[in-house]
Formats: structure tokens, C-alpha cells, sequence
């Protein structure tokens, strides 16, 4: 009998980033940090666990991005918002 491997099923909500010392305070630096990563793992080289120490790094980077983001957004639609309230008065 055959066994496969267990397929991973990505979540459908990103992982809420928690602050750690050390994080990028703006998104710009997050991104800048996470393509850095990924540049560093595409170029291989790497020993395995420094291949996992960096991939951990890169998923908590995309969060922080995606936390990051979706304040932003949020801003905004709240901007938006009360500019649409203003005129409708």
C-alpha cells in the first residue's frame, strides 16, 4: 500500500503578525526585508536550517506586510466614508 503525502491546505485567512522586537516599523521596510529573503533563498546555497530560519522570517515579513496593508485600507475606507457622509449632508 501506498501512502502520500499529506497536502497542506493554505489558510484562508493570514496569520495575524504578532510585533517582536526587531520588526520593520513601516510597510516599506517589511517588503524591502522580505524581498531581501526571498533574493537570499532563490540564490540557494544555503544550509537547510538557515533555509527554514529565513522562510519563518519571510512568513512573519508578509504578515507584518498584510497587518500593515490592511490598516492602511482601512484608513482609507474610513476616509472615504466620512468625505461620502460630508457630501450627502
Amino acid at each position: 500500500m501506498s501512502r502520500s503525502a499529506p497536502r497542506a491546505t493554505p489558510p484562508t485567512e493570514p496569520a495575524e503578525a504578532p510585533a517582536q522586537q526587531g520588526d520593520p516599523v513601516s510597510y516599506e521596510a517589511a517588503r524591502d526585508e522580505l524581498a531581501d529573503v526571498v533574493g537570499r533563498l532563490e540564490a540557494g546555497g544555503l544550509s537547510l536550517e538557515e533555509s527554514l530560519t529565513l522562510w519563518e522570517r519571510g512568513e512573519h515579513l508578509a504578515a507584518v506586510c498584510t497587518r500593515l496593508l490592511a490598516g492602511a485600507r482601512s484608513r482609507v475606507e474610513d476616509v472615504l466614508a466620512r468625505a461620502e457622509a460630508a457630501d450627502e449632508d
